[in-house]
């Protein structure tokens, strides 16, 4: 079975048809908003490892493994993987293939072009890597991201204020008064925020917003009430779990009014680095008892 084919078999006609159903669905039998990010890094790759594609893959599967089970979704970092060309294509194709049915799949892409390359992005990242969600950017304006907004069943996250240290350095940048949309001059993370909440068919977009920007979290989810958030920037980069539980929810549909709020987490050194940190001689006994205690931390919230 080819892995479109295998991934149209997980949204079968007794499977709800949005990604936000589909997560809503995982986070109320996990009880979590834990997103399970595979970064995996050959140079940070624990001991008995090898530092190339065979180590990364066999590290990212048995990440996959141990935590998945107590995610809400998944995320692999495509980057992590096209480093080693179309054999690091490959490889993520089998990873994505091994996650179970019913756990959301989000690729990390930061995707967005012109119409017809992005039509062409959505084919591949959808269809060929099977992908339920993935990230764009929106640098390029609307028009250039509608081929990846424009499917009912799959769903993109917006590039909004993300967690990186330099992210100030354009996304606060304050922009001019558009008097004829009633909207203030304001940064520029805030216009992104009001502005996707008008774009694609409705329930197919939602934004990124760092953890480790608590102000302008609580901010962007006055501006966009209804929108799902995948949130970056807990654990190793220091974010702040507490204002994510506070104003990471959704309180407007389309995804405020279902399980977990759209919201999700993401956690990935925080979990792969169980290993390194030598809490067991059990690798993926480590994992599996990291990725269950950021479940306990990041609960679904009513």
């Amino acid at each position: 079975m080819t892995l479109a084919r295998l991934v149209e078999a997980t949204h079968d006609e007794s499977s709800p048809d949005s990604y936000l159903a589909r997560l809503a669905a995982r986070s109320a039998a996990t009880r979590t908003v834990l997103c399970l990010g595979l970064d995996p890094d050959p140079e940070a790759l624990p001991d008995g490892f090898s530092h190339d594609l065979a180590g990364v893959e066999s590290f990212a599967r048995l990440v996959l493994e141990a935590a998945g089970p107590f995610a809400a979704a998944v995320k692999p970092n495509l980057a992590f993987f096209e480093a080693f060309g179309s054999e690091g294509v490959a490889a993520l194709e089998r990873i994505r293939a091994a996650v179970p049915a019913g756990l959301p799949v989000v690729m990390d892409a930061k995707r967005g072009d012109i119409g017809s390359t992005a039509a062409r992005q959505a084919v591949a990242l959808y269809d060929g890597l099977g992908a339920d969600a993935i990230t764009v950017s929106p640098y390029l304006g609307e028009e250039a991201i509608a081929p990846l907004l424009a499917r009912v069943d799959r769903f993109a996250y917006v590039l909004c204020r993300t967690s990186n240290p330099g992210a100030g350095e354009l996304q606060n940048l304050v922009v001019a008064a558009d008097e004829r949309a009633g909207h203030p001059a304001e940064p520029l993370y805030a216009r992104v925020a009001r502005r996707a909440r008008d774009w694609g068919p409705g329930g197919t977009v939602g934004l990124v917003v760092g953890a480790t920007a608590a102000a302008e979290l609580a901010t962007i989810r006055e501006l966009a009430p209804d929108l799902a958030f995948l949130v970056p920037g807990v654990g190793a980069q220091g974010g702040d779990e507490g204002a994510v539980l506070a104003h990471g929810r959704a309180t407007a549909p389309p995804a405020g009014d279902r399980a977990g709020g759209g919201l999700l987490v993401n956690v990935s050194r925080g979990i792969a680095g169980a290993i390194r940190r030598g809490t067991t001689g059990d690798p993926s006994g480590a994992i599996a008892a990291a990725a269950r205690e950021w479940a306990a931390r990041l609960p679904v919230l009513p």
